[in-house]
């Protein structure tokens, strides 16, 4: 894998700004001697402007890594820590090319004991966790996608469960749809069956009046019949 580009571009930042303060105390020098040195001013003219513009890529290589993902938030913090600090530098560097600030070998000599601190493999400015310390850039960034792909992997997961939630849903929803259209249908089978258990009633009211009214007629005429046979029957 190839290395970061953002902390070989920092390396060369931080080699520019040693130079540039070695160049500011060699002038300081020969102009205190009352020599000369348009060439020399020229040159560190030259290199604090180089310096501003790699200051300027770091700044656009961070926000991009930072916003693509490329990088945790732990280590962009880490990054934009250093980048603070190499901004610091830049402007202690410009006040001591113009003689308002620091002596050079002050900054010179901070700039070794910081990258001092730092390590030529791994250069934070405060102590590193234990899960990354003793790793390499090509290490860190592959930690930091195993990272991303275990949490690209729990988005996949947490995606499956709604899905299948959903689709639970619907399908409850079609279950609860074809159980309102049966209890529809059991209802007006209650109604139809109802209105022909009234209407069988009423036949049933009906036929016992009427075979009430056949027994009467059948008592009358069955004494009539008596009333006759006694009537025409012959005494002694």
């Amino acid at each position: 894998m190839a290395p970061d580009p953002w902390f070989s571009t920092y390396d060369s930042t931080c080699q520019i700004a040693q130079e540039i303060a070695e160049k500011i105390q060699q002038r300081n020098q020969y102009e205190r001697r009352g020599e000369k040195t348009p060439k020399l001013t020229m040159s560190i003219r030259a290199l604090l402007q180089n310096l501003k513009e790699k200051i300027a890529l770091l700044k656009d290589l961070l926000l991009r890594a930072v916003s693509t993902h490329q990088i945790t938030q732990l280590e962009g913090d880490r990054r934009q820590n250093l980048l603070d600090d190499l901004v610091t530098r830049e402007r202690l560097l410009l006040a001591s090319f113009k003689n308002e600030g620091a002596e050079p070998d002050l900054i010179r000599s901070s700039l070794m004991r910081e990258e001092a601190k730092q390590g030529a493999s791994n250069p934070w400015l405060f102590e590193e966790p234990e899960e990354t310390r003793g790793l390499g850039f090509d290490d860190l960034r592959q930690q930091q996608q195993k990272i991303i792909q275990e949490q690209d992997a729990g988005l996949d997961a947490l995606s499956s469960i709604i899905s299948r939630q959903k689709q639970m849903g619907q399908e409850i929803g079609n279950e609860l749809d074809e159980q309102n259209e049966i209890i529809d249908d059991l209802a007006n089978l209650v109604e139809n069956t109802d209105e022909k258990l009234h209407t069988e009633t009423r036949r049933v009211n009906l036929v016992d009046r009427k075979s009430a009214s056949c027994g009467m007629i059948m008592v009358i005429l069955l004494l009539l019949v008596a009333i006759v046979v006694i009537a025409v029957w012959p005494t002694n």
